[in-house]
């Protein structure tokens, strides 16, 4: 019965699953948040740099976006207007930590890195342990530069050519001019091919994956979390 009803909010417009939450439709955000949420979490690593916190900044950002659904007009996708509501909170809390830091840092006070960069999970597939060995090796090459890339060319970057947004939705999302949009992709691109490989575009097929049992924990998360406003 459940899966016939996740079948049928499949067809509906983004204006109507947007209408169910605001009614308190549990079935309807656990479909948005399947969704959306491989590209909220990219969109929040690009800013944060960290799998925790931008599994954190998704979950709020969610909870933050439900809160307000009924604003939700449909002038963009749903998926765009919940991009910018995800960029928005990694923003705000990589402001937060910088200005930690700058506490931290006139006070003279040592503090380690709390920027721990991880791994990011490879592939479940059954394949030779040498075979999934090499990919984990170019995922964290990939991730690392991606990584390096000032922030402004990364952010653009990781929407664009990871996450497969056009020059438009990424603009939107990141309040852009879509010419400067074009500008940042194409200088990410070169400043990678200087340390990487050619085929950059495939090796990037697997990297900052965030599905399966990822994707679902995010959901459950969520749907926990979340108290839809009396009608």
């Amino acid at each position: 019965m459940a899966a016939t009803a996740l079948l049928d909010l499949e067809a509906l417009p983004d204006a109507e699953l947007a209408r169910r939450i605001a009614a308190g439709d549990r079935a309807a955000v656990r479909l948005v948040t399947e969704r959306n949420n491989q590209r909220l979490f990219r969109a929040a690593w690009s800013i944060l740099k960290n799998r925790d916190e931008a599994e954190d900044a998704v979950q709020a950002a969610y909870l933050r976006a439900f809160a307000a659904i009924a604003t939700f007009e449909g002038r963009s996708a749903l998926s765009t207007w919940l991009t910018r509501i995800v960029i928005n909170e990694a923003l705000g809390r990589a402001r937060a930590e910088k200005r930690r830091r700058a506490r931290l840092d006139a006070g003279s006070v040592v503090h380690l890195d709390e920027y721990r960069e991880k791994l990011m999970r490879g592939s479940t597939s059954a394949a030779a342990p040498d075979a999934a060995l090499a990919r984990e090796q170019i995922r964290a090459l990939l991730e690392q530069a991606v990584a390096a890339l000032p922030d402004g060319f990364r952010h653009v970057f990781v929407l664009r050519e990871v996450e497969g947004l056009s020059v438009e939705e990424t603009a939107e999302a990141l309040a852009l001019l879509p010419a400067t949009v074009k500008t940042r992709h194409l200088r990410a691109r070169r400043k990678l091919q200087e340390a990487l490989a050619p085929d950059l575009k495939a090796a990037l097929t697997g990297t900052f994956p965030f599905a399966g049992a990822d994707c679902a924990a995010m959901t459950e998360a969520v749907l926990a979390a979340w108290q839809p406003r009396p009608c």
